[in-house]
């Protein structure tokens, strides 16, 4: 127990205190949401954003201010209030029941400068912003999504969202968050979403059957959604300025050579070769992609996993060969999965569980995800930036928008890795490419 206090008055981050927001009606005939295949091949994992606003942004908000447009907000996100129960035959589904989501309010001992300069130059410390959230034992008891409100002593304020990714991706806990601030500016929707649940997935099939790469069969969780590491991960996060692209990207390969190359797809060549290096070419040959072909849907419906997974295999040696090669082998030869996972998890009768961010090294394109979407008194955040927990071994890389004061032309780099390749990537990125 000493142990424990000493940790805790270490923290920057303190005070917090618990509260519920339930949506202003009741959602009614007690609804139940049946989950999609993709939907339970998330289960494991959850989804955090923080962001960051200047005190000029919430000088005179109470946290009353805040909370009184969440009742509204809910009504219009009713799976979010649910809470997970299971079918006689053990398929999870979301009864939506109205339990609410859990807001939690803290205090820091550090200016948001002083925040955004640790997270530069360190571990990311964003953890300790977005609440530490597991479905389970009790999943009946489980709130979906956690809402942390954290003071900081310049007068600023972060906002954390804690996202099970049962509920849907990275996109539609963005649009979630983002429509808080709308109904704050008094922009209220005209309707409830509609409900998008499909019985199939949308998402081609591979010409090739078989088992999804993609996905990796972990031991079975129970009744606690979490599985456990058999490396210490850590995660780091770096800004690339839109100078930093232009001079890669410059260096790199001529505009005459290739069409369509997004900076989504030289970061992640980039990262790639570098952690073969690492690995001294021993792997990844396999990495997984996860892209978004639903973006012009994603501010006007219900949360879904609609995020296209894809694996791409790469036949030469990944840690000499060209990056124009692998940025082009990532755009071009990359095979949708998505089709095989709804196969594979249909016929999952013995209830077995898996992971998918970090069963490969997994890189997941939220480029075009409107991060810098939530506005409070009319100002956007500073700077946001998104994690996953529940990263298997091979790690998680999430390319994001960088800081809107920009133009949103730079990227934030999000990494999740066995802390071990960390500090090697780092002087990689470093000494090759100036980044990192």
């Amino acid at each position: 127990m000493p142990t424990m206090v000493a940790a805790a008055m270490e923290s920057p981050v303190w005070g917090q205190k618990l509260s519920s927001v339930v949506p202003a009606k009741v959602t009614g005939d007690n609804k139940d949401f049946e989950l999609t295949n993709m939907d339970l091949a998330m289960k494991l994992h959850y989804i955090k954003g923080v962001y960051f606003f200047q005190s000029e942004a919430v000088q005179d908000l109470s946290v009353r201010d805040l909370k009184e447009p969440m009742f509204q907000w809910l009504e219009f996100s009713f799976t979010t209030s649910g809470r997970i129960r299971r079918s006689e035959t053990g398929r999870p589904f979301i009864k939506c029941n109205d339990g609410g989501v859990r807001i939690v309010e803290a205090n820091c001992d550090k200016t948001i400068d002083e925040w955004l300069a640790t997270n530069d130059n360190h571990q990311s410390p964003d953890h300790l912003l977005a609440y530490n959230q597991v479905l389970g034992p009790d999943l009946g008891f489980s709130p979906l999504v956690f809402v942390q409100l954290t003071w900081f002593k310049c007068g600023g304020m972060s906002v954390g969202l804690s996202w099970a990714h049962i509920l849907g991706d990275a996109f539609s806990a963005s649009a979630f968050i983002n429509m808080l601030g709308q109904i704050m500016a008094g922009q209220i929707p005209s309707k409830s979403f509609q409900v998008h649940n499909p019985k199939k997935s949308e998402s081609p099939n591979p010409s090739i059957p078989g088992k999804p790469f993609s996905l990796k069969k972990v031991d079975p969780v129970g009744d606690c959604w979490i599985t456990a590491n058999n490396r210490k991960m850590e995660t780091h996060c770096f800004h690339v300025t839109a100078k930093q692209l232009h001079h890669i990207e410059s260096t790199t390969y001529q505009p005459s050579q290739i069409d369509n190359i997004s900076c989504f797809e030289i970061l992640s060549a980039i990262i790639w070769q570098s952690l073969s290096k690492i690995r001294e070419d021993s792997g990844p040959r396999i990495v997984t992609i996860c892209t978004n072909d639903y973006l012009k849907m994603r501010e006007n419906e219900m949360p879904t996993n609609g995020m296209t997974l894809s694996t791409v295999e790469a036949d030469f040696s990944v840690s000499k060969g060209e990056i124009v090669e692998l940025a082009k082998l990532i755009a071009e030869k990359r095979m949708p999965e998505n089709g095989l996972i709804e196969e594979l998890l249909q016929g999952n009768e013995e209830g077995s569980d898996f992971i998918v961010y970090g069963a490969n090294l997994t890189f997941v394109d939220l480029e075009e995800a409107n991060l810098y979407g939530l506005k409070l008194k009319g100002k956007k955040p500073v700077f946001v930036n998104y994690t996953i927990n529940g990263v298997g071994d091979e790690g998680t890389v999430l390319i994001l928008p960088g800081p809107e004061k920009e133009g949103g032309k730079g990227k934030i780099v999000t990494m999740t890795l066995p802390e071990y390749q960390i500090e090697k990537l780092k002087n990689i990125l470093e000494n090759d490419w100036n980044i990192a």
